[in-house]
């Protein structure tokens, strides 16, 4: 399950890399986008990208910060709140990836946490099967940026302080637009519960911790289980 190199992406990153999980057994399976934290391809994030391998995805995890330096990630911020930019190239240059594979059946789908769950909303309407939102911040325009979208599975936590009320925004949202989901808040979970580690800076989890982006196996458990029911019925 190695690192791969996937070329310069026109309109993207210059040297685009990314991390690939590929299911055990031979292909060709469903295929997968998994866009990382804020905090970048971290090995929270590729654990995550390998546990959707064990689920039956061929996984790729772009890494949206490969050009590097902190001018990437103020970029790569400023093109979700924009919905355009570098990022949305390297996302597409993912999905193009896996869809040209002999190894990926053609059906594709896009996995997003934190930041990562932004842009798989902001991408759902963007030719991907299905979408799986994680925590994600919801678009400032949400009808016209989610119009047409692809079904979305989406989970929030009622205490996360970073998207107060966004589980039922975003729920209207879908039922006014006619998009299949499913959409879940849990009342105890806060931010990054799909997390099996502490991410972010070290001396800054603490205050992290305090304020409730931390692991929750119980309300990861059951977000896996959603999200791979949703998945099998629309990406198998």
């Amino acid at each position: 399950m190695p690192d791969i190199d996937l070329g310069p992406v026109p309109a993207g990153s210059s040297e685009l890399r990314g991390y690939l999980a590929r299911p055990s057994g031979e292909g060709p399976w469903p295929g997968v986008v998994s866009i990382h934290e804020a905090w970048g391809l971290d090995p929270n994030m590729r654990r995550l990208a390998d546990r959707l391998a064990t689920m039956g995805y061929l996984t790729l995890a772009p890494d949206l910060y490969s050009d590097g330096g902190k001018r990437c990630v103020a970029s790569t911020l400023k093109a979700m709140a924009s919905g355009t930019g570098r990022a949305f190239a390297d996302i597409a240059a993912a999905q193009n990836w896996l869809r040209s594979t002999p190894d990926c059946t053609g059906k594709v789908g896009v996995i997003g946490f934190c930041m990562g769950g932004g842009f798989a909303l902001l991408v759902a309407p963007r030719g991907f099967d299905a979408a799986a939102v994680n925590y994600g911040m919801l678009p400032r325009h949400r009808d016209q940026a989610l119009a047409g979208a692809c079904p979305i599975v989406a989970s929030y936590g009622r205490r996360d302080i970073a998207n107060i009320g966004a589980a039922r925004k975003l729920d209207a949202t879908l039922d006014r637009l006619g998009v299949v989901h499913d959409v879940k808040e849990y009342p105890k979970a806060g931010h990054s519960f799909l997390n099996d580690a502490m991410g972010g800076p070290r001396p800054l989890r603490p205050v992290l911790y305090v304020t409730g982006f931390r692991p929750d196996a119980v309300v990861a458990e059951d977000t896996w289980t959603r999200v791979d029911s949703f998945f099998a019925e629309h990406l198998a």
